[in-house]
């Protein structure tokens, strides 16, 4: 009587203990995606970095959406599979280095200041959807000349994309199209 049991309640406890350990159903998980890969070229070195996002972007790792000016609403099943401000640092190194043409961009900390020319360092202040049918990205970017320390230029920028369909994993790459945006007006100024 007892083996019986055992035999009907392990595969009780092993179905309930894989649903446990099992991430939510319906969760999904988001990267940024760069436009493309670098160039192999190695003309100009820029260092990208350090790059802050804004603390309510990155204590969590939701992806979020403002319901109005002064609401954020935090999706609990549309997750960032990764580190934001990381992800965030690789795909504009990736996309700028695309818009000058040089594969030689690092991601702060880097080894070499030495192969570099140029340090831009960003302070993201908005990164989400918006009521209206957008993703806004604002960021406060500053460029320096490596050789003499000299501040070349310092700018805060918006830029906005529209969202083509509705959903988190639109928002997720109208989020990407944002960084490149922002990687080609940094890459103007250089």
């Amino acid at each position: 009587m007892m083996i019986v049991r055992l035999f009907i309640l392990l595969p009780v406890l092993l179905v309930s203990s894989c649903a446990f350990f099992s991430s939510s159903p319906g969760r999904s998980y988001y990267v940024l995606s760069a436009a493309g890969p670098a160039p192999a070229e190695t003309r100009l070195g820029i260092g990208i970095g350090p790059v802050d996002l804004a603390p309510f972007l990155t204590e969590r790792q939701n992806l979020l959406f403002q319901s109005s000016a002064n609401r954020i609403e935090f999706s609990d099943d549309h997750l960032w599979a990764g580190d934001l401000e990381k992800d965030f640092s690789r795909v504009l190194a990736t996309n700028l280095g695309r818009s000058l043409g040089t594969g030689n961009v690092k991601v702060y900390p880097w080894q070499k200041e030495s192969e570099l020319d140029y340090q831009v360092t960003v302070d993201v202040v908005r990164f989400q959807g918006t009521p209206d049918g957008e993703s806004v990205l604002e960021a406060n970017w500053r460029a320096y000349r490596l050789s003499d320390g000299v501040l070349i230029k310092s700018r805060n920028t918006t830029v906005t994309d529209d969202l083509q369909e509705d959903g988190f994993e639109e928002l997720a790459a109208s989020q990407s199209r944002l960084v490149e945006k922002l990687a080609v007006v940094i890459a103007r100024s250089l």
